[in-house]
């Protein structure tokens, strides 16, 4: 292959791999604003969504799916077959922080507007086109950056993957990264990463002025960033505010003269579409549980008992293995949040900074760390192995962890400072806050639902990072980065030798806790935010 066909080979595989990223991206919103509007109005739907979302969000994308990739693969065959697995893997890496950061902006939405929404006689599609999906809009362009760069972190084993001994793989930036990898041919990577750069820079370019765009648009009470500076346009009011906002100007009409109590008949009527709608959810949940039911039990009892008998005896190296992931993700993710209230906070009323370091802190997160990772490993394994020893594999998986998720605390938290109400920083300002008083008595409350989003999706997005790291052969040539302990190594392992059914087994274990950590931990956090710490209702008091 010539030069010049190698360089046209690898744009268009950049190209093929971005259309992948946006496709699934704009699939997510658009099944989040659906699956969103259903969990606020039905409480048995939302227990069932968030746990799901939690688990599904929390597994690792090559390890979780075996089964679904195995049906891609082998039911539907061929390379439509890998393109749909591949295409599923990159949704399930991009999808799951942006529905909830959708569902988090529509529980806590203010009760006023929801109010004005029921008064005007709001149908399904005019309470979402002028209220539910305007409102999401800040909480989507906080999510979409990161969802971006998680997308192309996962990029090179999504467009790449083994089950046991067999490999598939699809053409795109990923595959082409491997490649090149595998036949030494070290410039052409380099120049891969080069133009993958230059892509992503480009694109966090126009994500970030979405982003600004969003807040000053949709964010209540956010006086516009492209006014003069020695300009302070402040919105007082909520008819105000929903004239900003061009999807809300019949509410605006509304809120500038008395309204009518809503008739009790109209009440009666919507409290009974309500519980239809609960009890209709309710229905098809039980339908779609015993289906799961059933099949599960069928897979169980086709088992043999001398698997069982294998599968049971591995089940306590499955949960040290999970208290030491835990472990580092605990190690992550303080980290994350440490770095987040810092320089979040800084960068949020520093725009000279801002408009330096958030281009640049995007772009290098959404740079695939498995792409460039193995070259730093090459340049930095001799001194760090003479430094640390052992605890070097450590070092390393916790780096690839941190790359891996600490921008979604990052963005989530700088968004939330961008988004209080401009009355607040004026009060700050009046009564000479210091920065640890503002942190603890108004920004880290105030920005609680903008924190509890991002922790969540830093605590479930470390895992991907880690199951890269704890077991990889062969990173450079004959060398093997792995840890002693951890239950991502021993689905790397299981994944990797085609134990299916031992991966399956720890993917289990693993779901089990991670839907018990989102039901006593994440459903709890969002409701206490949702009730007390909503900063953006702060204005009906002015």
């Amino acid at each position: 292959m010539s030069y010049a066909n190698i360089y046209v080979t690898i744009a268009l595989a950049i190209l093929a791999t971005t259309g992948r990223v946006f496709l699934t991206i704009g699939l997510s919103i658009v099944t989040g604003w659906l699956l969103g509007y259903l969990a606020i109005k039905s409480r048995a739907f939302e227990s069932v969504y968030v746990g799901l979302s939690e688990v599904l969000e929390s597994v690792p994308v090559i390890s979780f799916f075996p089964v679904v990739l195995i049906f891609f693969v082998d039911r539907i065959g061929g390379y439509i077959g890998v393109e749909l697995a591949v295409d599923f893997l990159v949704f399930t890496a991009v999808v799951w922080n942006i529905w909830m950061g959708i569902y988090q902006a529509f529980k806590t939405l203010p009760l006023p507007m929801l109010e004005v929404a029921e008064n005007l006689r709001y149908g399904f599609i005019a309470k979402m086109r002028r209220l539910y999906i305007p409102f999401s809009m800040p909480r989507i362009a906080a999510n979409l950056i990161p969802s971006f760069a998680d997308a192309y972190f996962y990029i090179t084993v999504s467009e790449v993957f083994s089950i046991g001994a067999t490999s598939y793989h699809v053409f795109g930036i990923g595959s082409l990264i491997a490649k090149f990898m595998n036949e030494g041919m070290l410039n052409y990577v380099y120049y891969s990463l080069l133009g993958l750069a230059m892509l992503i820079a480009g694109v966090i370019f126009a994500l970030r002025n979405f982003a600004n765009w969003a807040v000053a648009k949709y964010g209540l009470d956010t006086p516009p960033r492209s006014a003069h500076p020695g300009v302070r346009t402040r919105w007082r009011s909520l008819s105000r505010f929903y004239a900003a906002a061009r999807p809300l100007r019949v509410i605006t009409t509304v809120t500038s003269r008395p309204v009518r109590a809503v008739p009790l008949r109209r009440v009666e009527r919507i409290q009974l579409s309500e519980r239809q709608l609960d009890w209709a959810l309710r229905i098809v949940g039980a339908v779609l549980l015993l289906l799961i039911i059933y099949g599960a039990a069928k897979a169980a009892l086709s088992v043999k008992p001398s698997t069982w008998n294998y599968l049971l005896s591995n089940t306590w190296p499955i949960i040290v293995g999970l208290a030491y992931d835990y472990a580092r993700v605990a190690v992550i993710t303080l980290i994350s949040f440490a770095i987040a209230v810092f320089v979040g906070y800084y960068l949020a009323f520093h725009r000279r900074a801002e408009a330096v370091f958030i281009p640049l802190i995007q772009s290098l997160s959404a740079l695939p760390a498995p792409a460039y990772f193995p070259l730093l490993f090459l340049a930095t394994s001799a001194i760090l192995y003479r430094a640390f020893g052992g605890f070097t594999n450590e070092l390393y998986v916790l780096f690839l962890g941190f790359v891996s998720t600490f921008y979604y605390i990052f963005y989530a938290y700088w968004m939330g400072i961008k988004a209080v109400p401009h009355e607040v920083v004026e009060l700050m300002d009046n009564l000479n806050m210091g920065f640890f008083k503002r942190l603890r008595k108004i920004l880290i409350p105030g920005t609680l639902p903008y924190i509890v989003t991002g922790l969540t999706s830093t605590i479930d997005s470390a895992w991907g990072g880690l199951m890269i790291g704890e077991y990889w052969p062969d990173i450079i040539g004959d060398k093997t980065l792995e840890v002693s302990h951890g239950i991502l190594k021993i689905l790397d392992v299981a994944t990797n030798e085609g134990n299916i059914a031992l991966a399956a087994y720890a993917s289990l274990i693993f779901g089990i806790v991670v839907v018990a950590f989102a039901l006593l931990f994440t459903r709890h956090l969002l409701e206490i935010s949702r009730r007390k710490y909503v900063i953006e209702e702060s204005i009906y008091a002015a």
